[in-house]
């Protein structure tokens, strides 16, 4: 009796002749070319090329109806001696220094109320992140400027008080503080993402607290805010790199002239003017590059000194 014989199987694709992998790879590699061309075209044309053209323009004395003159360092030099742009980097480095720790404890705190279920926390959530959503446009801008100008809303507040302001905008002790408050009103964005890391907090460390008989101020810095240093980390890495860039609220607010006596002269704000009001374009390029030094060296002290507060639950359990 003849043996029965299997029947063959069939081949997959993948198992295919070989001499057929490297066309299909060819043709894989092809495909994906295609589908990263646009990004490709964009980031060459409308980034990095603008980059190294301004890399360029920053060694020369350029005033944008004129042919660039190659200067070599002296736009640079030139910073040390202008007192404006020694002006410009204190009333950044106020305004970065004190508006992003704000923004971020008001949006931890907002997090951390609405993180518990209760009704209508929903329609909370979506008031608080209302203003991120409204950005820094002139319309909200133009709003503030009026709610702080003279014999301005909160002018009138305060003279009920006994307290005579004479207008945040007009007076250089204060102009400074209404820009501050607007980016702190604008805490939605990280708002949202403390209360996403809020959610992914074990709910066994806090029952374990509760039985402990911790109190909640003992639990919110033995575990929620250790825990949520990941989110601490990058919340904080994107405010200050925001708050350096900062731009349209300070140039609607102050009239784009940088206010009273230079008193919220952004740096961005002082770039912006070099370039399109003086028409000094080599100089301006001068300053761009100098930003992105400065906000690449506050980044990387960032990262480097976050070894030592950001815990990594991942990490310690290895």
């Amino acid at each position: 009796m003849a043996q029965a014989t299997a029947p063959p199987r069939p081949v997959s694709p993948r198992q295919g002749d070989p001499a057929d992998r490297p066309a299909r790879r060819r043709s894989q590699g092809l495909a994906a070319h295609v589908f990263l061309a646009p990004w490709l075209i964009g980031m060459i044309a409308l980034t990095l090329g603008p980059m190294l053209a301004s890399l360029y323009l920053s060694f020369t004395d350029y005033g944008l109806f004129t042919a660039p003159k190659w200067v070599g360092l002296a736009n640079y030099r030139y910073m040390l001696e202008d007192d404006r742009f020694l002006s410009s980097i204190g009333v950044t480095l106020q305004y970065v220094l004190i508006g992003a720790p704000l923004k971020l404890a008001a949006a931890l705190a907002v997090a951390v109320l609405l993180n518990r279920a209760s009704r209508g926390v929903g329609l909370y959530r979506a008031a608080f992140y209302a203003p991120s959503l409204l950005g820094a446009s002139v319309s909200v801008a133009l709003v503030w400027r009026s709610l702080f100008a003279t014999d301005g809303l909160t002018d009138r507040g305060l003279s009920l008080f006994g307290i005579d302001v004479g207008g945040f905008t007009d007076n250089p002790d204060f102009a400074l503080y209404p820009l501050i408050t607007l980016t702190v009103w604008q805490f939605g964005a990280p708002m949202v993402i403390f209360l996403a890391g809020l959610k992914q907090i074990p709910r066994e460390l806090y029952e374990a607290a509760s039985l402990d008989g911790a109190s909640r101020a003992r639990t919110f810095f033995s575990i929620t805010l250790p825990m949520l240093t990941p989110v601490l980390f990058f919340n904080l890495v994107m405010e200050i790199i925001h708050s350096f860039q900062s731009f349209t609220s300070a140039f609607v607010i102050s009239g784009g002239t940088g206010g009273p006596s230079d008193s919220t002269l952004l740096y961005s704000l002082y770039l912006y003017e070099q370039a399109f009001t003086n028409f000094h374009m080599g100089y301006a390029s001068a300053m761009a590059w100098v930003l992105l030094a400065v906000v690449s060296s506050v980044t990387y002290v960032v990262f480097r000194t976050s070894r030592k507060w950001v815990y990594y639950a991942q990490e310690d359990a290895s």
